[in-house]
């Protein structure tokens, strides 16, 4: 079966395109392909609702670190926003309101785990399976499973031997009554910035276990007062002017991560200033000062925004932890120092397994070959959007688009807009197939790396940005609006493109 259409027929009609995960991702490129005219599409999503991780992580205190008039698609920027960053639900509730407001609920397909794709070569076709045994074939393949879906956990010794109650973040157990009791957190990561904050309020005892400390600076967040949202819901043109103002002022900051010189200088000194006073004020106890202040480069590892985090493990009833841990026990953590912590619940901030894209699917390309098996050290594409030996399949939220500091929702939209681009073409030129040149892809890979070694996320710390190979397999090395400009619109001198009048593969 196809997709909204007949994928067998070739000509100028819509390709039939199968667009894997409804979260932020999904709704963009459904909202790009309907300004495109593309019609023929469906949104496979695993659960029973869209949202993505905004739908998934439902734990205490879950927010954005991202001023909300960003963290929004520029098409619907005119939101009711309640706050300066909005909290988990309302992002929800943002998102369904732009699938009912562009009709794209339509083309979704819940409760659709997909299991893997294949490409027919002698068919021009993306076969698609899912875990209820059924496949699915489209012209087009598009990837939008995001990269922080799938939660990690340590590897630990006795992990599975632990007897009371544990869950990842991204897993939260509202059952759970965390009064009056004793608790371990592991990770220090932007999850456990929000929740710990909020835990420690109720919790009898928190001992946080920390690998490595991160910069963090103050949330400049606050709910819109009455005459900021007159402003906003009767002057036209204030949304745009402070979406603009936010957007760049991260590009400024972002300077500190990606670039050289008095720019990059003078964002670092600003970004470490923030976190010194914040640290200085909410921190009393010089030894503990000493344990949460990094000894590497900001943006190494993801910087924190909380106004609540270094207070909190300021906090008589939190203890924290940074002897390495040897091992979990039946009741509670042994570390490396020998003292045992006896806890009645575990709570893992470990993040997610970001660096595994697209798994556990596994996507076989034209000749057969596995791209987890080419990614095995280290994930690459072109532009994070398309992969040598992969016609007609492009990815959103791919290998190196992640960001330091940014909106990912900018860089989705890029992505998206390109991608319809492409299947535009596709239709209008009566092609079969395009295919990133492996040449093209091999010397984008290879600018990445040079600039790579000009940023702080290959400084040396340890973070979810570097894969198997030590190689920042995840965050891009430039300025989103550089992004931007190179995806405006798709150079076909990078592709090989196959006429649908071409005699199929033997």
């Amino acid at each position: 079966m196809a997709p909204d259409g007949n994928a067998g027929n070739a000509g100028k009609r819509s390709p039939s395109i199968a667009i894997i995960g409804g979260g932020f991702a999904g709704l963009a490129m459904g909202y790009y392909l309907k300004q495109s005219g593309i019609e023929s599409f469906t949104v496979f999503e695993k659960a029973q609702d869209l949202g993505g991780v905004w739908r998934e992580n439902t734990y205490p205190g879950a927010a954005c670190d991202v001023p909300s008039h960003l963290y929004s698609f520029s098409f619907e920027r005119h939101y009711p926003w309640s706050c300066r960053y909005g909290k988990q639900s309302e992002i929800l509730d943002y998102a369904r309101h732009v699938a009912k407001k562009y009709e794209l609920r339509a083309h979704f397909r819940f409760g659709k785990e997909v299991t893997g794709a294949e490409y027919d070569a002698q068919r021009g076709l993306w076969r698609v399976g899912f875990t209820d045994g059924e496949t699915v074939e489209a012209e087009i393949l598009v990837s939008g499973v995001g990269q922080l879906h799938r939660p990690a956990y340590p590897d630990l010794p006795g992990l599975q031997h632990f007897t009371g109650t544990a869950f990842h973040s991204a897993r939260w157990d509202h059952g759970y009554d965390f009064r009056d009791k004793t608790i371990a957190v592991i990770g220090t990561g932007a999850s456990a910035v929000q929740f710990v904050p909020e835990l420690a309020k109720r919790v009898q005892q928190l001992h946080l276990f920390q690998r490595s400390p991160g910069w963090c600076i103050p949330k400049f967040d606050r709910a819109f007062n009455a005459f900021e949202r007159w402003l906003l819901n009767n002057v036209p043109g204030v949304y745009d002017l402070d979406r603009g103002r936010i957007f760049w002022l991260i590009e400024f900051l972002a300077s500190s991560m990606i670039s050289r010189g008095l720019l990059s200088r003078l964002a670092d000194g600003t970004l470490k200033l923030l976190s010194r006073v914040l640290m200085r004020v909410q921190v009393k106890d010089p030894a503990l000062r000493r344990k949460l202040t990094p000894d590497f480069p900001v943006g190494c590892k993801r910087t924190l925004l909380s106004n609540d985090w270094l207070r909190a493990l300021s906090r008589p009833n939190v203890d924290v932890v940074t002897d390495a841990i040897a091992e979990i026990t039946a009741d509670g953590i042994r570390t490396a120092d020998g003292a045992v912590r006896k806890v009645d619940a575990i709570v893992y901030g470990t993040g997610f397994a970001a660096s595994q894209f697209l798994a556990p699917m596994d996507l076989k390309g034209s000749q057969g070959q596995s791209l987890r098996e080419l990614w095995r050290d280290g994930a690459e594409a072109y532009l994070g959007v398309s992969v040598t030996g992969f016609p007609n399949f492009f990815m959103l939220y791919g290998p190196n688009t992640n960001l330091g500091a940014g909106s990912i929702i900018y860089m989705l939209e890029t992505q998206a807009s390109y991608i319809a681009q492409c299947a535009r073409l596709l239709q209008a030129q009566g092609l079969r197939s395009m295919e990133v040149r492996g040449e093209v892809q091999r010397d984008f890979n290879a600018e990445l790396q040079q600039r790579n070694r000009g940023t702080t996320y290959e400084s040396g710390c340890h973070s979810w940005y570097i894969g198997p190979d030590g190689r920042n397999t995840n965050n891009w090395v430039g300025y989103m609006n550089e992004y931007g400009r190179r995806l405006r619109t798709p150079v076909l001198e990078h592709y090989t493109l196959v006429s649908a009048a071409q005699p199929l593969a033997a």
